[in-house]
């Protein structure tokens, strides 16, 4: 059993760990994993059926998601992509039309403008693309330690869909009281749903 100290750690290390084996790969088969999940979503009869599209906005080192909100805008449906408020640890869903409508936001991450995107304040109808730099066969996820989607999943009560390439998959993570599944994690290689 881990202690609260050991927990920190053990986080921290895997954060390293998984960080580096995305830093390892090449650009190449980086693109090629990235397409084999996106080709994967795409399948999702919960995607397909979705009117709301909520996923972040993808940086170099995650899973590419620039490409799933062109093709979601494309198929008529609502994207919307969030923005951390300022001087919380909360975040907010605005609907987007384009990627040009993004900027540079919190942690140089590309974010919606409030000033010209419209707040979502109705989440029916939607499902949720989440990120992680890792996650385990239950569907839990190992974030980036800031806690903002952690918050954002204890209200949000439609569907989940982590995506993960395999080699920082793990078949059980030590999990605290906040964290929540996801209920469909995607890899490269596989779908797993954990709500069978």
């Amino acid at each position: 059993m881990h202690r609260v100290g050991d927990i920190r750690a053990y986080k921290a290390a895997l954060r390293q760990q998984c960080k580096q084996r995305r830093l390892e790969m090449s650009p190449e088969k980086k693109l090629q994993l990235d397409r084999d999940i996106y080709k994967r979503i795409l399948k999702l009869n919960q995607y397909k059926n979705c009117k709301t599209l909520l996923t972040y906005v993808s940086t170099p080192i995650e899973v590419d998601t620039r490409t799933l909100i062109l093709d979601a805008l494309q198929q008529g449906k609502r994207v919307a992509v969030p923005r951390c408020v300022p001087g919380t640890r909360n975040m907010e869903f605005y609907y987007i039309r384009s990627l040009q409508e993004l900027k540079p936001g919190a942690f140089s991450v590309d974010e919606p403008d409030p000033a010209h995107c419209e707040l979502v304040t109705d989440f029916r109808g939607s499902i949720c693309i989440v990120p992680g730099l890792c996650f385990d066969r239950s569907g839990y996820r190992l974030g980036y330690g800031k806690g903002y989607y952690d918050r954002f999943l204890c209200g949000y009560s439609g569907l989940t869909v982590g995506i993960c390439y395999t080699n920082c998959m793990k078949n059980k993570l030590v999990t605290g009281r906040f964290d929540r599944q996801s209920d469909i994690v995607i890899t490269e290689r596989y779908v797993i749903r954990t709500y069978l």
